[in-house]
């Protein structure tokens, strides 16, 4: 059987990974893995889910099913952080889902259930893991210009251009806020004017919200979808709890539609739980039980809130600071686009080999297409990291 296969390819980032564990330098600096990390290096534990976690293990009596869609209030509490308190619930529909990228499947293949023809269009770039989770449930893909490189910009009248020659019925994967890889989102004005375009032309918004909290605040950073709620009849939306609960290894997620009417939306979410019952019959549960306790009380919710505000003010810090340190070093402003950007990532605009010469040189490690994670950022060094970067510049 096994004999026919072929070895699939590594995969970059845990790649890269090794290679930085491996290096005998004691100065090395990793910018890539995607995880949020403390001063310390740390992934930590936020002291609210700590507690809910508590209260969990003294408070459940069973571990049975919750059912396809998961956890009811867990689903509620999601679509109310997501979508706001004054959302029309009527046509909304969340089913509770093992991650972000659990979520994103379940939606990819309702929408090839729904819509098999329809291309959807994603960003270049865009996160590494979107066009496999859309290929692998059998969509069509095609890209719109988002980034500009060298300037650290959104491209975007070519964005709105290339949305323009979308047919009827395609749909746009977007990103909430926090876009990965590069940091650079759409302001408002730019979200108003994208919502009147996907309204007018009949585009179906796909909206990926997997850092909401980590660029400028919870309601900041899902306006541009909310916009989108309020304009458009149909959407469906991704989100994760790995970054802004740090629960990354409990796969907490949730996958939202809203209908155009709420029997469209009955319908669609009764699809989607038949494709969750295929795939993994049931959602994980320990990780979401303890988001929905954080969520439904208010002490542990203003908590949470408060060490996020932390998380989220600390990359804020690292970003001006590092570019603060690369116009010292450069003599220039080629890379104050780093402290304008949100998130958790930044795409610098160095080249495969610059990027190498990096981790030959320096042992600084960051993926090949010089996207860092600005939570790696060594905010005692940040000159000599500055600095670096420069002496690989052409």
């Amino acid at each position: 059987m096994f004999e026919t296969l072929q070895p699939a390819a590594p995969d970059k980032i845990l790649a890269l990974i090794g290679m930085f564990r491996d290096d005998p330098r004691p100065g090395k600096i990793d910018l890539g893995v995607g995880v949020y990390k403390d001063p310390e290096g740390r992934t930590p534990v936020m002291r609210a889910v700590r507690v809910a976690e508590k209260r969990l293990y003294d408070e459940q009596t069973t571990k049975a099913y919750l059912g396809m869609a998961g956890d009811p209030a867990f689903n509620a509490a999601m679509m109310r952080l997501t979508f706001g308190d004054d959302a029309d619930t009527s046509r909304l529909r969340a089913a509770q889902a093992p991650g972000g990228s659990g979520a994103l499947r379940l939606i990819a293949e309702l929408l090839h259930r729904s819509r098999p023809n329809a291309t959807v269009w994603v960003s270049d770039p865009t996160w590494a893991n979107h066009v496999p989770i859309l290929s692998a449930a059998g969509l069509k893909t095609a890209t719109y210009p988002y980034f500009d490189a060298a300037t650290g910009q959104v491209r975007f009248e070519a964005m709105l251009s290339a949305l323009e020659g979308a047919e009827r019925g395609d749909i746009v994967l977007l990103h909430g806020c926090c876009h990965n890889p590069t940091g650079a989102n759409l302001d408002i004005g730019q979200w108003r004017e994208l919502a009147d375009l996907l309204a007018e032309h009949r585009l179906f918004p796909f909206v990926d919200i997997a850092y909401q909290g980590f660029g400028d605040g919870l309601d900041a950073d899902a306006a541009g979808l909310r916009l989108l709620a309020d304009r458009v009849p149909e959407m469906a939306a991704a989100s994760s709890c790995s970054k802004n609960f740090s629960v990354y290894r409990d796969r907490v997620g949730t996958a939202m539609l809203l209908g155009a009417t709420s029997a469209d939306a009955d319908v669609a979410l009764s699809q989607m739980l038949s494709i969750a019952r295929s795939m993994y019959s049931m959602p994980p549960d320990h990780g979401a039980a303890a988001v929905r306790i954080i969520l439904t009380d208010p002490d542990l919710r203003a908590d949470w809130e408060s060490e996020l505000d932390e998380i989220r003010a600390r990359m804020i810090r690292l970003r001006e600071g590092f570019a603060e340190a690369l116009r010292r070093q450069s003599n220039s402003d080629r890379f104050d686009f780093v402290a304008h950007h949100r998130g958790m990532f930044s795409r610098l605009g160095l080249s495969v080999e610059q990027v190498h010469r990096l981790r030959a040189e320096h042992g600084v490690y960051m993926v090949d297409d010089s996207r860092i994670n600005v939570a790696g950022l060594p905010e005692d060094r940040l000159d000599d990291l500055a600095k670096a970067i420069v002496s690989v510049l052409d």
